[in-house]
C-alpha cells in the first residue's frame, strides 16, 4: 500500500544522502525511482540532489506553482516508476502536498519527501507543515548539536559568524550560513532567555 512519508530535520543532517540511498536500493533491485527537488535551490547545480559526502544524482525540478498530481501522472504515463523522491520538500506549497496525497491515494505510488522542519526562526515552513499535517508516515533524521545533544533548531548567521533573527524565511545556502543547534543553544544564539 502506497503511503507518504516525510523526512525531516535540521540543516546538515544527511537527508539528501539518506534520500539517495534509499533510490540506490530502488535501483539495485531493478525498480526505477523519480526523483525531483526544488527549482529554487540549485546548490548542487540545476536538476541536481547532492550530498556533502560527495554523492549526488540527477534529479526532475519543481517549481513552487506547478501542479505535481499531474507532473507525476506524465511520468507514470512514460514508463514504471516503483517510487517518487521529493528532496527540499519544505519548499512545496501546501497544495502541492496535496498534490502529493493524491498521487499517493489514487496513482498508488509511493511518495517520499525529505526537508526541513523549521526555519531559521523556529517558524514551521508552509511545505513541512502541511507534510506534518497530511503524511501517513514521519521519520526524524537525527543529527547533532556541537554540545552533543539532539539537533532541533537551526540558526543562520553571516561571513562573520553573527546571528540573523530576522529576514526571509528562505535564503538559500549551506554550511557557511546555517548552523543546528539543539534548542537551549538556539535560544541563547537568538538572544532568548
Amino acid at each position: 500500500m502506497a503511503k507518504l512519508y516525510f523526512n525531516y530535520s535540521t540543516m546538515n543532517a544527511g537527508k539528501s544522502t539518506v534520500l539517495l540511498q534509499a533510490a540506490h536500493n530502488y535501483r539495485e533491485r531493478g525498480m526505477v525511482p523519480y526523483l525531483m527537488t526544488a527549482q529554487l535551490d540549485n546548490r548542487a547545480g540545476e536538476g541536481r540532489i547532492a550530498s556533502r559526502i560527495g554523492i549526488g544524482q540527477d534529479a526532475d525540478t519543481y517549481h513552487s506553482d506547478e501542479n505535481l498530481y499531474e507532473k507525476i501522472t506524465k511520468r507514470l504515463e512514460s514508463g514504471p516508476c516503483a517510487c517518487i523522491f521529493i528532496d527540499e520538500a519544505h519548499f512545496l506549497s501546501d497544495a502541492q502536498v496535496w498534490d502529493l496525497a493524491q498521487a499517493v491515494d489514487d496513482l498508488g505510488v509511493p511518495v517520499m519527501c525529505y526537508g526541513l522542519r523549521v526555519d531559521f526562526r523556529g517558524q514551521l515552513f508552509p511545505g513541512s507543515a502541511a507534510l506534518l499535517a497530511l503524511s501517513d508516515e514521519m521519520r526524524e533524521i537525527r543529527t547533532i548539536c556541537h554540545c552533543g545533544k539532539k539537533a532541533t533548531m537551526v540558526v543562520r548567521q553571516d561571513a562573520s559568524g553573527t546571528v540573523a533573527r530576522e529576514g526571509a524565511q528562505v535564503q538559500i545556502g549551506g554550511n557557511e550560513s546555517y548552523v543546528s543547534l539543539c534548542r537551549r543553544h538556539w535560544r541563547a544564539a537568538m538572544g532568548e532567555s
